[in-house]
């Protein structure tokens, strides 16, 4: 099972979760994230003997990804978002970050304006005759 949380810059923080496994006392999670590489992402055992796992990942893509234990076999999560057929004529489960909301970036709230009077010179005088006001010197 995932979870998924936005981060801010684009990044998105993945929990997996693997159910209880009969006789394994070491999980890990390996996929295109990082190479494959077997043994670099360990999870831990939960109280409830779930296994779980956290990593950020860039938003905007899918991964591919599996279990690997203590035993040297593979585990599909068949509750992620999608299982592909690999090349070996396995499963890989999938991970997809590409419909994910960028979290708004926190930014400082806008100083309010302040309000501004327009003033009109109260000293112009009206002359008789021009029709026009002329301000007094």
């Amino acid at each position: 099972m995932l979870q998924k949380k936005s981060l801010t810059g684009r990044k998105v923080e993945v929990t997996f979760r693997m159910p209880p496994l009969d006789d394994v006392v070491e999980l890990y999670l390996s996929g295109e994230f990082n190479a494959w590489k077997v043994k670099d992402v360990p999870l831990s055992l939960d109280s409830d003997g779930t296994w779980v796992g956290k990593l950020v990942l860039d938003a905007g893509k899918s991964y591919r990804f599996r279990y690997h234990d203590n035993q040297g076999d593979w585990h599909t999560d068949y509750e992620a978002d999608s299982v592909v057929t690999n090349a070996y004529g396995t499963d890989d489960s999938v991970v997809d970050l590409t419909k994910i909301e960028k979290k708004a970036s926190a930014s400082k709230p806008k100083a309010a304006k302040k309000a501004t009077k327009t003033v009109r010179d109260s000293k112009a005088k009206k002359t008789t005759g021009s029709g026009k006001s002329k301000p007094k010197r």
